[in-house]
Formats: structure tokens, sequence, C-alpha cells
């Protein structure tokens, strides 16, 4: 089989697994989780053969035309870059372990069948981002997979709760998607075109190809990220999702959806000008700053995670905007393993402790659960920013752009955020691992079975050495024309070779670990709220963003509801439609009562129409 085939049948496998399970297999757990399993490693596996072939650094873009209406002209294309190929590493391999992971974690659950299938049409669908050449391809997958983590997030219906959460994350992304939709139109309508490779073209032999609308094209087209990658004022779905089943908070919070809006970004970065970056670099450190307040007073051990995801993507965002792709995307990179470790380290504590969530009903986890309490370390370590894990280079790389570009603010914000991501990393691991037991359930806790421990072991591994295995060398051929590809061991080094950003990011972890260590070292309840008072109750409710949309925005919209529903109901239905309707049932009994029946009074009738008719024909 020809190499060019590969990433066609990457794409496809998945939609074809969907397909399969849904059609034939709904009834039978253990042959539709292989089927779907079976899927993404042969994905998986068929990347590492591409890249093989063909080098990292290949590029290529394949298409077909399916639609052509006037000058639109419709492709379905694969792009294939350092870029792309790095992203289909991630889907398909962090995606892969999460998978194996599901086989243990949803193994008693009776709908197992129905979370495959729409783990592999998630799966398919950000794909089709991951490897779309053009902006219609690109939205038509960024709504497949709005569609998919509704169905996942909702996954189990019965819950009103689950079910609150999947339409809650699917309105607000619909909020972020319109804003997108205009920006691509936009786009399209100012360059003549939606493929990528084009309007790059486009934009480097006119940088001003976009004229004055170029900075609100560019924002509208960021407001499809600020959807998908939770980005302030749109951030507020994301930690509800915590709802779906924990493999589904792995793939949506580390490898697959919330990755997808910075992608999106660094895949059309020539678009954007200075002016939007810079709004755009904003955001992101006022996301970081926000969803890091918020992680340090929540119980919820998933929830937790999922405000250190929004921190993160707000780095990431953060970055990008700072002019640092590549920052930005290894540090995506790196945080696809360790955010999928630690969500899939936290299910199988969620497990051991038989289905308990709440960090202050936990304890004493580290003996009764070594293999999860190490790997749970190390992703910990990861998430600090500590050398030489993973995380450790990413973020310092992000440091480093901030303190390049001269933005002083947000470096400090960057600087503050990982001494806040160190704190409540750390009191996550305190109360949970360490420290004495503090209920029955964390008493009986067992370490998870094999196929759970795996993938956590598994991803241990790149969370520790992702920082200096090329991944930075990939992305910089894309993004830097004048690129060096570095040596393992200069990979290693790189970082001290600035000592001042890495000394500030080492100095915040040693800040918050400190600080957790002395505050939640063995205790039974959190000491927090009592030293900050309305501060911390802020923090735990979520600075009232909920509250605040619920009695602004919904309420505005719940009223405009209420008076076009009077306006159709009084004025449209009942005035207008309602005096037609009447006049003609009136009409049709006033005719009604001259159908007597009497054969006297029609012959009169008739006579007296003919009569009539006389009349007016002979009479004038």
């Amino acid at each position: 089989m020809k190499h060019e085939l590969f990433p066609w049948l990457i794409l496809f496998l998945p939609l074809l697994s969907a397909a399969v399970i849904t059609l034939f297999f709904l009834r039978n757990k253990a042959v539709s989780s292989l089927i779907s399993i079976g899927a993404v490693v042969a994905g998986f596996v068929m990347t590492c053969l591409f890249v093989n072939a063909n080098g990292m650094q290949f590029s290529g873009e394949t298409s077909v035309n399916w639609l052509s209406i006037g000058n639109l002209s419709a492709d379905f294309g694969l792009k294939l870059d350092a870029l792309s190929l790095m992203m289909l590493f991630v889907v398909t391999g962090v995606g892969g372990l999460i998978h194996i992971y599901s086989y243990g974690y949803m193994h008693e659950d009776e709908s197992m069948a129905r979370f495959f299938a729409c783990l592999s049409l998630f799966t398919f669908s950000m794909l089709g981002i991951v490897l779309a050449n053009n902006f219609l391809m690109m939205f038509i997958f960024w709504e497949l997979v709005g569609v998919s983590s509704y169905l996942l997030i909702g996954f189990w219906f019965e819950k009103p709760s689950a079910g609150d959460a999947a339409k809650k994350a699917f309105i607000v992304n619909r909020l972020g998607d319109f804003g997108f939709l205009f920006g691509i139109l936009m786009v399209w309508g100012l360059l003549g075109s939606l493929s990528f490779s084009t309007l790059q073209s486009v934009m480097a032999a006119n940088p001003v190809a976009l004229g004055c609308c170029a900075t609100i094209a560019t924002l509208l087209i960021f407001c499809g990220c600020m959807g998908k990658s939770a980005q302030f004022p749109l951030h507020v779905w994301l930690p509800d999702a915590m709802e779906g089943p924990t493999p589904v908070s792995a793939l949506i919070h580390a490898a697959t959806m919330v990755a997808a809006g910075v992608y999106m970004l660094c895949r059309t970065l020539f678009l954007f000008n200075a002016e939007s970056l810079h709004i755009i670099a904003y955001i992101g450190g006022f996301t970081a700053l926000l969803a890091a307040l918020m992680a340090v007073q929540q119980n919820d051990i998933k929830r937790i995670i999922a405000y250190s995801t929004l921190s993160q993507l707000g780095y990431m965002v953060m970055a990008v905007g700072l002019g640092g792709p590549t920052s930005a995307m290894f540090h995506l990179t790196t945080h696809a393993f360790f955010k999928a470790l630690l969500f899939l380290a936290a299910g199988s504590v969620i497990i051991g402790m038989h289905h308990e969530q709440d960090i202050w009903k936990m304890g004493g986890l580290k003996k009764k659960m070594p293999i999860t309490f190490w790997t749970f370390l190390i992703g910990t370590l990861a998430l600090s920013g500590v050398p030489p894990f993973a995380g450790f280079y990413s973020k310092d790389s992000i440091l480093a752009q901030a303190l390049e570009e001269k933005n002083y603010l947000l470096f400090g914000v960057a600087v503050f955020v990982a001494a806040l991501t160190v704190f409540y990393t750390f009191r996550l691991f305190f109360v949970v691992f360490l420290g004495k037991e503090k209920s029955k359930e964390a008493s009986h806790a067992h370490e998870s079975p094999l196929v759970i421990t795996i993938p956590l072991m598994i991803l241990a591994v790149f969370s520790f050495a992702g920082g200096f295995i090329g991944i930075t060398n990939n992305y910089g051929s894309q993004f830097g024309a004048e690129h060096a590809s570095l040596t393992v061991m200069e990979q290693f080094m790189h970082p001290f070779h600035d000592v001042f950003p890495m000394a500030c990011g080492l100095g915040a972890a040693l800040v918050g670990f400190l600080v957790a260590m002395a505050l939640y070292k063995n205790v039974d309840s959190d000491p927090l709220p009592k030293k900050l008072g309305a501060l911390a109750t802020a923090m735990k409710n979520r600075f009232y963003f909920d509250e605040l949309y619920e009695a602004t925005f919904i309420r505005a919209h719940d009223f405009l509801a209420a008076v076009a529903d009077w306006i159709d109901r009084w004025i449209l239905e009942g005035a207008i439609i309602g005096a037609i309707r009447g006049g003609t049932d009136l009409t049709g009994r006033a005719l009604r009562l001259a159908q007597t029946g009497n054969l006297q009074t029609y012959a009169f009738l008739f006579i007296l129409g003919v009569a009539l008719v006389l009349y007016f024909v002979l009479g004038k």
C-alpha cells in the first residue's frame, strides 16, 4: 500500500469504526470497544510509518473538489506538514491510550458500545480539523467536534447535571462559532479564497490585503478559539464538562477539543496583524490568571484539573498573541501528555475510591494505590514546571517569549500563574495521597487493573521526557525560517541559556510548593477559607460568572423570548391571523344557514338569482 493513502485512512478509519459499531455492534461491548481501539491505534501506526517514509518536515497537500459555486471552490483536502503531522501523533497517540484506558474504565457500563461509537466520531472530527487544508473543511469538522462532544459530555443523560453540562458546552461553543463563521466569510469576501496555502501566498505578497477589516476579521476568527479553547468570557462551559466520564475529560481537556482552538490560531497565524495579536495575548493572560485563582478553592478532583486546563490554555493563547506559535504548540503537546496523565490518574483514584470525587474524603492513597501515586506525582511535577519534566521546558519557552517581547506585565502574570499552578496542584496531591484516610472509601481504596495503569505509565514516560525529544525542533521548522535543529543534549540544556526567565519560573514553583506544603500537609480540612474569607468564597464559586450570566444575558434572552412569544401569540396569531381565521369561520357559518334542505327554498333562490342576473345585464 502506498504511503500517500495513509493520511486518508487515518482520517476515515474512526468514522468507519463509529458507523460499524452503531449499525451492527451496539449490543456487543467487547467487539465495539476493540473496533474503536483498533481504528485509532491503526491510525497511530500509520502516522509512524508515514513519518518514517517521508520525514517529520514533509510538506504536501492533496485535495478533491466537491463543490463549485461561482467563484467559491470548496475542496475536501488534507494538508500535511510538521504542524499537522505532530498533531496526528498527539491525537492518535494520546487518544489511543485514552481509548485503551476507556476499556477498563467503562467496562461495567451498559452503554459501553455507544460510548466507543461516540469516541470514534469525536476522534474522526478532531483528525478532520488537524488535516483540513481550507477554512470550509475545518469549519465542518469544527462543528462535528461540537456535536460529538455534546454526545460525550451528556453520555450519562439520565443525570440532569450531565444533560445541562452538555447543552451548556454546545450553546457556548455555538456563540464562538458564530463569530468564527463571520470571520471566515469576511476573509473569503476580501481575499477570494478559503485555502490556507492560497491565503498564505496572498498575505505574503500583500501583508495588508485585508485592509481596514484585518483586525475585525481576525478577531472574529479568534472567536472560534475562544469557544473551543474556553477563553474568557466563553470559559464557563469547560469545568461543567466534568459531568462526562473521566476518559472524556481526558480527551476533551488534554489531547483534542481544547487544543483545536490553539491549533487553528497557529494554522492561520499569517492572517493576524499586530493589533489583534495584542488583544489575543491579553485575553490569554487574563484567562490563565482567572482559571488559576478559581482552581485554588475547588474540591472536586476532576474540576481542579479542569481549571488547570483552562489556565494552561490561557498560557498557550498568550504565547500565540506574543508571536510565539512554536512555544504555544510545544506547550500544547507536552500539556497533552501530562494533563491526560493527570485526568486518567484521577479516574484511577475515582475507581479506587468507589466513585468518590471529593478530595476531602480521600487521603492516605499512596500505599493503597502505588502506581497511581507515582504516575500522578510525575504529572504533578510536569504541570508544575519542575526540571527535567516536560512542562518545565514548554512553560519556560513561554516565559522567555514574554520577556523577549518586553511585555513585562504578561511576564509577571505568567510567573504568578506558575506559582498558583504549583500551589493548587500540590494542594490536590497532599490531600489525596498523603496524610491520613478521611473516609471509609479511602480506607477501602485499591489499585486499578493493568488496562488502566499501563496507559498511565506510558504517559508518565512522555510527561518526563517530552521536553527534549525533538518536539520543539518539529514546530520550529514549521514557524521559524532560520530554526536550527537541536540535539537531545542541546534541547535538554536550552532553558539554562536564558537564566532570568528560568530562575523566575523555578522561584515561582518553589514558592508555590512551600506554601502548599505549609498549608495542606497532614490536614483534615481546608484552612484557606478562614484566612481569605470572601475571596476564598468567590474563588470557590468561580467568581460568580455563571450567576452573572444568568442575571444578565440569560435573563435578557428569556425576556426577549417572552416578548416574541407575546407578539406571536396575541398580535400575529390572535389579531391578524385570528381575524382572517374568524372571518372565514363566520362566513362559513352564515353560508351554512342557507343550506336548509327545502326544495322550494332552493327554487326561490335560483329564480331570485336569475332575476338579479337579468336585471344587471338587461336592466341597464
